[in-house]
């Protein structure tokens, strides 16, 4: 039973954070809105979206910072994604900053960062970029093996002046590997998991998560064809222990809570709508699930308060929103529930077994 006593010990030292991790880049150790404009060609780099290979543009980034001055910095973009860089008619960014630049800086240690930013023009998508942004939020609640987030409000300026300036909230994610290396962990580069290398804690903890936010588009045991594993899920360990592995999950607008429209349940599920909850979690040892069940509600009220609280979020917006969150407790709320909805539907039953009898 070695693997469950090192998930029981993680469930210890993971779970114990918050939000804002002492150890986090200044960046992503504060909640406000950042306003900062991007000065670059906008439309070139828009017209590389179909290419495999994207060349980075050189362009400018200034932000207002904490004291009120205006800070410049020099950045590169480029497209990036798969599906969004593709569908939308506004696609995401990659920012690439030189690193000696921005030392000293609210950016000091940021290279490169991923934006997201709504894909269409207009109200809806903003709303959709603040859910994604509040659904990451949520997961920093749950624990510190979470990516870090900031908001900011970001005005387009192309410097081609082929496209009209125009304003948008986005938000930034924390470097895949700042975040491994913040958490004292690495990045595996593997093609797929077994079911036995999962640590058992935090991958309870991500599958409840997902099932918050109805969200099926992730698996923490393979990827899609071609390509690293996991599905929409970073798998990090212990230098010395890579077969004890830690799912970090991203991406996450295909979502129930985000449900944007192009977002549709996976084929293989008996669901006809992304917003409705289907748990696909991986089956526990005995006691691993129900604690990671006592965690999600431990943070019950901070999370219904993120939502809640949010100045970004409209009010119709918002209420619905609450409701969809206040369904989620109520199936952990309620017993019978529960062990219909989560545990009697969670996959690996078999490799739990043969796992267990060798323990």
């Amino acid at each position: 039973m070695k693997q469950i006593v090192t998930g029981l010990l993680l469930f210890a030292l993971g779970f114990s954070g918050g939000a804002h991790g002492a150890d986090k880049n200044a960046l992503f150790q504060d909640d406000s809105v950042v306003k900062a404009v991007l000065t670059a060609p906008i439309t070139q780099a828009y017209a590389q979206r179909g290419q495999d290979v994207r060349i980075y543009l050189p362009g400018q980034w200034t932000y207002t910072a904490a004291d009120g001055t205006t800070q410049r910095l020099d950045v590169s973009i480029r497209t990036r994604g798969l599906f969004r860089r593709e569908y939308c008619q506004l696609p995401p960014l990659q920012l690439n900053f030189k690193k000696g630049q921005v030392k000293k800086t609210l950016f000091a240690g940021q290279n490169k960062l991923k934006v997201v930013s709504p894909c269409q023009n207009g109200a809806k998508s903003q709303q959709h970029v603040v859910l994604e942004y509040l659904a990451y939020r949520t997961f920093e609640i749950l624990t510190d093996h979470s990516f870090g987030t900031r908001l900011i409000r970001l005005s387009y300026v192309d410097s081609d002046e082929k496209m009209a300036p125009w304003t948008d909230l986005v938000f930034v994610i924390e470097d895949d590997n700042d975040m491994a290396k913040r958490l004292g962990l690495t990045r595996l580069k593997v093609v797929s998991n077994r079911f036995d290398q999962m640590d058992h804690t935090t991958t309870a903890l991500v599958d409840l998560f997902q099932l918050l936010i109805a969200n099926n588009d992730y698996s923490v045991l393979r990827s899609e064809e071609g390509r690293e594993c996991c599905h929409n899920s970073e798998i990090l360990a212990l230098k010395e222990n890579a077969d004890v592995r830690i799912p970090v999950p991203y991406d996450f607008d295909l979502s129930g809570l985000v449900d944007t429209k192009y977002a549709a349940p996976p084929s293989y599920l008996p669901t006809r709508f992304v917003t409705t909850r289907y748990y696909r979690g991986l089956c526990q040892p005995p006691g691993v699930l129900e604690d990671a069940i006592a965690r999600v509600q431990s943070r019950r009220e901070d999370i219904i308060g993120l939502f809640a609280n949010s100045r970004e979020l409209e009010s119709k917006t918002k209420k619905k929103t609450l409701k969809f969150i206040e369904d989620y407790f109520e199936i952990l709320d309620d017993p019978k529930r529960m062990k219909k909805e989560i545990a009697g539907r969670c996959r690996g039953k078999e490799h739990l077994e043969k796992m267990l009898s060798k323990g």
